[in-house]
């Protein structure tokens, strides 16, 4: 994820020089994979630590306000140990339970956000709609605290480590007005579950052109003159009312709808004849075959 940023810098014909990255890891060969792949590029790591308590107990970087955070946190942790921080004043939200870390890991992201910070978060399906343990309150807070800008629903099979789908969390500390429009009272719904195609019989894979529909969708509804549209089964803006009358539960499919289905030009009562044609089709067929085995039984001494 740093080589990326660093690469996006660049594609944006921005300074490298102008960028710090920030990192904290628990386990100790990632970590020095991490240092070692960043220094073969030539990136500044130093402020990349290693941390082998975690960052819930020993926030490497305690006082750190960033404009932009990207984040893959481990899926539905129930070992973070959570007991021992019931009172931490990150969760300026509510205090996540003890046997999940997802809105644990959404509130220690938020808080070091600084005021005009940017945050990018791959989370499992279940933060969108959970209410166990007092999830649901913690959602609904950040909803209604007007922190959520986008959310993306993923397809299955799209990460190495994991088959089952995920979702994307963007969050922005000021989306009053900062370089974009104002959307404060507005969330961005995009369902990217149909995009990607299976390269491998476990593993699915977005081409430049699926990322390049996403992001250029996200960018064209923030953007004050953007040329952003509601596409049915994709994407939705819906308002914070309409959030609020579906519980605050931000599963991307309750908002885009189906997808229009192209008329074929054909007309009802036509289609339903011939539907009827091959029902009755098929159930003639069906009683020719169990015919030919109740005798085929009957030859082998099994019939009445």
């Amino acid at each position: 994820m740093f080589v990326q940023a660093e690469k996006l810098v660049e594609a944006h014909q921005g300074r490298i020089d102008d960028i710090s990255i920030y990192g904290q890891e628990s386990n100790q060969t990632t970590y020095r994979l991490c240092r070692m792949n960043l220094a073969i590029r030539g990136i500044d790591g130093s402020n990349v630590r290693w941390n082998g308590e975690g960052s819930f107990i020993n926030d490497a970087h305690k006082d750190m306000k960033a404009e932009f955070i990207i984040a893959n946190p481990p899926f539905n942790d129930s070992d973070w140990s959570g007991e021992l921080l019931r009172d931490d004043p990150r969760w300026q939200y509510g205090v996540p339970p003890t046997g999940n870390a997802n809105f644990a890991w959404i509130q220690r992201m938020i808080y070091h956000l600084a005021p005009n910070g940017t945050l990018g978060l791959v989370l499992a399906n279940g933060s969108l709609s959970s209410n166990s343990g007092g999830e649901g309150e913690i959602r609904e807070a950040i909803v209604e605290a007007k922190l959520v800008d986008c959310i993306v629903a993923l397809p299955d099979k799209l990460f190495y480590n994991t088959g089952i789908p995920a979702c994307l969390w963007f969050i922005s500390r000021d989306r009053k007005n900062h370089k974009f429009r104002n959307r404060e009272d507005e969330i961005l719904f995009i369902d990217a579950r149909n995009l990607g195609e299976m390269v491998s019989r476990r593993n699915r894979d977005f081409s430049d052109e699926d990322i390049a529909r996403i992001a250029d969708t996200y960018h064209a509804w923030r953007t004050v003159d953007g040329d952003y549209e509601d596409e049915k089964g994709f994407c939705k803006s819906a308002t914070l009312n309409d959030i609020r009358s579906h519980h605050h539960v931000l599963t991307p499919g309750r908002y885009v709808g189906a997808e229009a289905i192209e008329d074929d030009g054909i007309a009802f009562e036509e289609k339903m004849a011939e539907l009827f044609d091959r029902l009755y089709a098929q159930m003639r067929e069906s009683v020719e075959l169990d015919a030919v085995i109740c005798h085929n039984l009957e030859a082998l001494g099994y019939g009445e």
